[in-house]
């Protein structure tokens, strides 16, 4: 699957680039609960997911209550 043609955003995940979301769909992942679920180094070892999407998703995470798992 090429990063066009992934969908551009996801459920209810901020944007994130097409890479990122990419990486989580192949991952099975279509919200911000299960990001959260996973932990940050989880996240940044999928390829597609760097510090910049990472920050986005913490602060998307953060606004709604939820914590990223240690």
């Amino acid at each position: 699957m090429s990063t066009s043609d992934v969908t551009a955003q996801i459920g209810d995940l901020p944007p994130i680039g097409r890479p990122a979301n990419g990486a989580l769909l192949h991952a099975g992942i279509t919200s911000l609960a299960e990001v959260a679920m996973l932990g940050r180094r989880e996240l940044l070892a999928m390829h597609g997911i760097g510090p910049k999407s990472l920050r986005i998703l913490e602060a998307a995470a953060t606004e709604r209550g939820l914590t990223f798992t240690p």
